[in-house]
């Protein structure tokens, strides 16, 4: 199914060399070159720059090699479903933005992988990355904040989440509920970076009350949730997060949170799929939360 002039490229790529790559699949070496050279003239572009001793990819080389391994990906995860239980799908490949691998998701995924006998494969990474993989069928679903551009995958809000000041229970802030933008520019604020989300849905939130985020004392910006808890739990700062991946910390108290006035910071939750199962996992969400 996959042209053979791929995995030839792909072994060049692999052993570094033309020579290496016929011995390792037992051809000539003019035969892959040969092989080579009709990828570049279908694709009418360079794959290797020509000359010196290391073997270097061109940039249309790095998209066409990538392109390859992905159809090599999708053949052998189609002969796995195949060989198997074709009633049941038994590996899937899950995008998860950051904020969403760190609330309930990830804990419904490992109970959904317990009861149903399904393996996740967990790829993260950002909204427009996950999206652009999904539509390249690299992925089987994405469970993302935000609005989605799917096109014809199914689509279903899980949940409805806020972003929300988080505080250390020693902070001054920490007793009260609600706290204005202006109270917030004297903290250092550790924050998701700006291309993220999180930090996208805050500035723009701040540029409706007509508030620059220059206008805050950002010491930091960090794209691991987790790290960004962990510091604001140690009292080196104050953060603007998503509330769903704060729960635990909500819980146990070594995190408060506080909704910060005039701010209007609601999104959505949402999985975007092509298989059945998006209502029973949306179900099992519920169960859990």
């Amino acid at each position: 199914m996959i042209d053979s002039k791929l995995y030839t490229l792909l072994a060049v790529f692999e052993q570094g060399g033309f020579t290496k790559a016929a011995d390792a699949l037992n051809l000539t070496q003019p035969a892959v070159s040969q092989q080579i050279r009709q990828l570049e003239e279908l694709y009418g572009c360079r794959i290797f720059e020509r000359g010196g001793k290391e073997l270097r990819t061109t940039k249309e080389g790095e998209i066409i090699i990538r392109t390859a391994y992905r159809i090599q990906s999708l053949v052998e995860d189609m002969k796995t479903e195949l060989l198997g239980d074709t009633d049941s799908i038994t590996v899937l490949t899950v995008g998860l933005t950051h904020s969403a691998e760190s609330n309930a998701i990830t804990e419904v995924l490992a109970s959904f992988a317990h009861e149903r006998g399904i393996s996740f494969r967990i790829v993260t990474g950002g909204l427009e990355r996950l999206t652009r993989m999904l539509k390249n069928y690299e992925l089987d679903f994405i469970i993302v904040e935000g609005h989605l551009d799917v096109g014809n995958f199914r689509q279903l809000r899980i949940d409805t989440d806020s972003l929300v000041l988080i505080v250390s229970p020693e902070h001054p802030l920490a007793k009260r509920k609600t706290v204005t933008i202006d109270r917030i520019c004297k903290e250092k604020m550790i924050l998701r970076r700006r291309d993220s989300n999180t930090g996208n849905l805050f500035i723009s939130s701040l540029e409706t009350r007509s508030v620059s985020i220059d206008s805050f004392n950002v010491i930091m910006e960090i794209d691991n949730v987790a790290s960004i808890k962990d510091l604001v739990r140690r009292g080196l700062g104050v953060s603007v997060l998503p509330k769903s991946v704060c729960l635990d910390e909500l819980k146990n108290g070594t995190l408060v949170a506080l909704k910060i006035k005039d701010l209007s910071m609601e999104r959505e939750i949402s999985i975007a799929c092509n298989q059945d199962f998006a209502n029973e996992f949306i179900s099992a969400y519920h169960k859990l939360s």
